[in-house]
């Protein structure tokens, strides 16, 4: 029996530990949280603990799902330091700093997500022969700007944070998600936040942004399409050799050359569970950024921001979004993910993106290693 831990307690983590309950392959030993156990509504709350070194002390698979950058960081650390394999569905740590632990210990990203899951679906794609063109994710609804009582009341009838709310509708998150699956899968970006066409015709928008890689010749290409009431699952347009053309049409793939193919939904929670048995029988790692990112998430003023002001976290906050950009780029812009615990140092317009010289950041070991990944992309 594997045994696992979690580190997190949000909507991932406690739909996981539901799951892992009910499979007797593996044994859920410890819920790692930074927040008082008793403050926390878990459904298997006996196993929530502070103590990360007794949590890692009876593991065989770290599972972090927290969505924090500096907390993933230190968590990841300390578990590579004992050897642990560590599965993630954190693309914000990842698309961050997830380059700076890959030769430190076994890291992947799961399927479940929307990474994860254009991963798997890469994966067999191109075992069938297919070239992708797109790798795509499917977005119902986008708001750069929303204001805080509607998110209030989504974050309350969905059942998840304020914060991953916001994330998702102003477009932060697909963002990340699709900037971690262009260094993970080798892919480029059409331009500076992305394309993402809308449409209520899911597979012609798709189809129109493959020819639009292919004439800019940037193909593979990351990017998605704004479709509202489509499925919630992500999609890859590609190119097959022309001897298979009748034979793909025959099987309802149209007549080509770009050809659709959509997983229409994502389980989160649940599809971690294909991953876990991955890493135990071995396997090498679904995705991760890559030791060399090409593509960066910086973070974009949504309102006037004063010199003086502070913010908490720049993920899902009401101040600023992320905007998907080339990683060469923050040589003079800061990441989104590392905008925690912040000071501002000098007034920024709304739209403008944050510099390194408009903010005091706190010491942190996320920090560190992002300059080092930063100085060995520009030698």
């Amino acid at each position: 029996m594997t045994r696992i831990v979690i580190s997190g307690t949000g909507f991932i983590g406690r739909g996981l530990a539901l799951a892992l309950c009910q499979q007797p392959r593996f044994a859920l030993t410890g819920i790692y949280t930074r927040r008082r156990p008793s403050d926390v509504e878990h459904p298997t709350a006996e196993l929530l603990s502070n103590d990360l070194s007794h949590c890692l002390s009876d593991c065989d698979i770290l599972v972090e799902c927290s969505g924090d950058v500096l907390r993933a960081c230190d968590v990841i650390d300390a578990a590579h330091q004992r050897n642990i394999p560590v599965v993630t569905m954190n693309s914000e740590f990842h698309v961050t700093v997830g380059s700076a632990f890959l030769d430190s210990g076994y890291l992947t990203e799961a399927e479940g997500d929307q990474p994860g899951c254009l991963a798997a679906l890469h994966r067999r794609v191109t075992a069938m022969g297919f070239e992708p063109v797109v790798l795509g994710n499917i977005k119902g609804f986008l708001n750069h700007t929303p204001t805080a009582e509607d998110m209030k009341m989504w974050s309350q009838k969905q059942g998840i944070s304020l914060d991953q709310v916001t994330a998702f509708t102003d477009g932060t998150k697909i963002q990340i998600e699709q900037a971690f699956v262009a260094n993970g899968l080798g892919a480029n970006i059409l331009q500076d936040g992305l394309a993402g066409p809308s449409s209520d015709q899911l597979q012609d928008a798709a189809k129109l942004l493959a020819q639009r890689a292919e004439q800019e010749q940037c193909a593979p290409i990351s990017d998605y399409v704004l479709n509202a009431g489509g499925p919630p699952g992500v999609f890859i347009v590609a190119r097959h050799e022309q001897a298979q053309q009748p034979l793909l049409q025959y099987l309802k793939l149209g007549e080509g050359p770009f050809y659709f193919l959509l997983q229409p939904f994502h389980l989160c929670h649940l599809e971690i569970l294909h991953t876990l048995d991955a890493v135990v029988a071995e396997a090498k790692p679904l995705l991760n950024n890559s030791r060399t990112p090409t593509v960066g998430v910086v973070a974009v003023a949504k309102q006037p921001i004063h010199a003086g002001d502070t913010l908490e976290r720049a993920i899902g906050s009401f101040t600023l979004r992320g905007e998907a950009r080339m990683f060469c780029e923050h040589e003079k812009y800061v990441p989104i993910g590392l905008l925690q615990h912040v000071t501002f140092t000098h007034d920024i317009p709304a739209g403008a993106a944050v510099e390194w010289q408009h903010v005091t950041l706190p010491h942190s070991r996320a920090l560190i290693l992002f300059r080092q990944l930063l100085d060995k992309s520009i030698q």
